[in-house]
């Protein structure tokens, strides 16, 4: 059990799970979790399109039934999308019958919005239980992770420090974390994260790093 909760902070837990937190593909892999959000997606949208950037983002089944038009927004411009939950909990406090009803319930809403069945996963807070794990699998679905994270849902973090926690970590194959909706984090923080998200992209432009999907 302990390697499922390492399993994000810890590349060799990650490994023995056989859970990738890097693609195969040159370049780095942008990804958000948490949305859709009525403020926080479409400055996200905003940003990546101005830099020609594409991304993934895992979605929260709940919030999509609320929004599936910001989900439909992010599938015409392009973006992959992926299932976070249907609901924002850890699943080592789930029994394995309701971890498969959100799995259900997150891919319908999806499906609902989108008419498209997700092919990516990540659990929240990036730690699977087991029964979560094997229910992923058998979902078809394939467990991404991440190699650079943020830190952009605390509150009292700044854009800076956030840009400076990715870009320091930033390596060919690498996939970042960042969140799109304060749901789930501290009050605002994805307004901290746009401004982030920002500098970040003009760091992979003047390093002539190129962001890819983790398809």
């Amino acid at each position: 059990m302990i390697r499922y909760v390492l399993a994000p902070v810890n590349a060799r837990a990650a490994a023995a799970l056989q859970l990738p937190h890097r693609v195969d593909r040159p370049g780095v892999a942008l990804t958000f979790d948490d949305g859709p959000h009525p403020e926080g997606t479409p400055q996200v949208l905003a940003i990546l399109a101005a830099h020609n950037a594409k991304a993934t983002f895992f979605v929260v089944g709940e919030q999509v039934q609320r929004r599936p038009e910001l989900l439909r927004r992010i599938q015409a411009e392009g973006h992959i999308i992926a299932l976070h939950a249907y609901r924002h909990r850890l699943q080592l406090r789930l029994t394995r019958e309701q971890l498969a009803d959100d799995y259900t319930r997150g891919i319908h809403a999806i499906q609902d919005a989108t008419n498209q069945t997700p092919t990516l996963h990540r659990p929240p807070y990036g730690i699977y239980s087991p029964s979560g794990l094997q229910i992923a699998h058998n979902k078809g679905l394939n467990p991404l992770l991440w190699s650079a994270w943020g830190k952009d849902w605390r509150k009292f973090t700044t854009p800076q420090r956030v840009a400076d926690r990715v870009i320091a970590d930033l390596t060919p194959g690498g996939v970042v974390l960042l969140h799109d909706a304060d749901f789930y984090s501290a009050r605002g923080s994805h307004e901290r994260t746009a401004v982030a998200l920002e500098r970040i992209l003009m760091h992979l432009e003047s390093s002539k790093t190129a962001t890819v999907l983790p398809v």
